[in-house]
């Protein structure tokens, strides 16, 4: 990936560990954790009882960060504004994703977004839990359902 702070090449994998991320953007660990205290939209996963993990996005932003301070010279603050400018909404003009993709299809997606965060959310949940809930247990889970029986006629 060709990134604004130079060429540096990231790995195709979905999630890094904080120290891969310092090593690859060449920062200190307590820079990473001052930069996300910053950037609050510096998305760090935190897994339950497991390190620090980050997002290939996250990857990238930390780039852009890190060239906007140290070869623009900007502030945080400054920093944080031209990443919110180059984030900022489409203008009005300009095609409008419902346009794209017919109406109403922010909505229709942000629910099948949330549909995937409980499916993740089910996925990383230990795997005791999924059987100890009211409505299901080992024990029901395991006994056949018994159906009912028909009288006969005589």
């Amino acid at each position: 990936m060709n990134t604004s702070g130079g060429d540096i090449e990231i790995p195709k994998r979905a999630l890094f560990k904080a120290a891969e991320v310092c090593e690859l953007a060449k920062v200190q660990p307590y820079v990473l954790r001052s930069w996300e205290s910053e950037f609050h939209d510096l998305g760090v996963a935190k897994t339950a009882g497991g390190p620090r993990v980050y997002r290939r996005e996250d990857v990238e932003q930390v780039l852009r960060i890190k060239h906007l301070l140290l070869v623009e010279g900007l502030t945080l603050a400054g920093a944080r504004r031209k990443l919110e400018e180059t984030s900022a909404p489409v203008a009005a003009d300009a095609p409008v994703i419902d346009d794209l993709l017919g109406a109403h299809a922010r909505e229709r997606l942000t629910e099948v977004k949330r549909g995937l965060v409980a499916i993740l959310e089910m996925l990383s949940a230990p795997q005791a839990d999924l059987f100890s809930g009211p409505e299901m247990s080992r024990a029901t889970a395991k006994k056949p359902v018994a159906s009912p029986r028909k009288k006969r006629s005589a």
